[in-house]
């Protein structure tokens, strides 16, 4: 599967992680193949794939035949080895510090919450046909308004972005995960516009890379919204 020496990712783009190494290698150039894996048809558990990621989880990125599978390492590889602006991931120690502080922290947090609206809300209800468990959904949305005022308080501040004043993987991570509700058309940051304008200046440093990215996501937002 993994075959020839440039460099490949394999993703599902309704995947938050998948979204950000998409995002960062567009956005800055890099030459790449994309090699799409639906998880909905269960193309993750092929045998053919599984040789390559036995955890059958996307993204996974292939570099001259070196295979790496968890997103995080996938990200910090690429600005690492590409001519990717160190901003992205910081040598300066302290700086780069900051930056792997709000990523352990987003493992727990950010992802979590933000996915389990998107699985409460929408995909849920189209696997097994029910109802939107309106008791499980207030909870998902209580325990993710806790995590959006930590966002504010301990990592944005008055910065304009997560780690200062520039945009690092921190914010790419943390975007790609706020937008995931969007699917069932709800924007966990409209009745916050200090998060709200930290999106804008994310969206502005990401161009055409952010909506590109988010195609798949757009679609299931308007399936969603005709549903209604």
């Amino acid at each position: 599967m993994a075959g020839g020496k440039s460099l490949e990712v394999y993703v599902d783009l309704l995947s938050q992680p998948c979204r950000a190494v998409h995002i960062l290698l567009s956005l800055n150039k890099v030459p790449f193949s994309v090699r799409n894996v639906a998880l909905r048809k269960g193309e993750n558990k092929t045998p053919e794939f599984t040789s390559l990621n036995p955890m059958q989880k996307v993204p996974v990125m292939v570099d001259n035949g070196f295979v790496l599978t968890e997103s995080v390492a996938i990200l910090k590889y690429l600005v690492t080895k590409y001519s990717i602006p160190e901003h992205w991931y910081p040598s300066q120690l302290e700086r780069r510090a900051k930056v792997d502080e709000y990523i352990s922290w987003h493992h727990t947090n950010t992802r979590p919450h933000s996915a389990k609206v998107f699985l409460m809300e929408v995909l849920f209800p189209r696997m097994t046909g029910s109802a939107v468990d309106g008791v499980r959904l207030e909870r998902a949305l209580a325990e993710l308004k806790e995590t959006l005022d930590k966002l504010e308080s301990m990592f944005l501040k008055r910065q304009p972005f997560l780690c200062g004043d520039d945009i690092t993987l921190a914010d790419l991570l943390a975007v790609c995960e706020l937008m995931q509700p969007l699917g069932g058309d709800r924007d966990v940051l409209r009745d916050r516009p200090k998060l709200q304008r930290w999106r804008s200046r994310v969206q502005s440093a990401l161009g055409e890379s952010f909506d590109h990215a988010h195609s798949v996501l757009y679609k299931v937002r308007d399936n969603f919204k005709s549903k209604l």
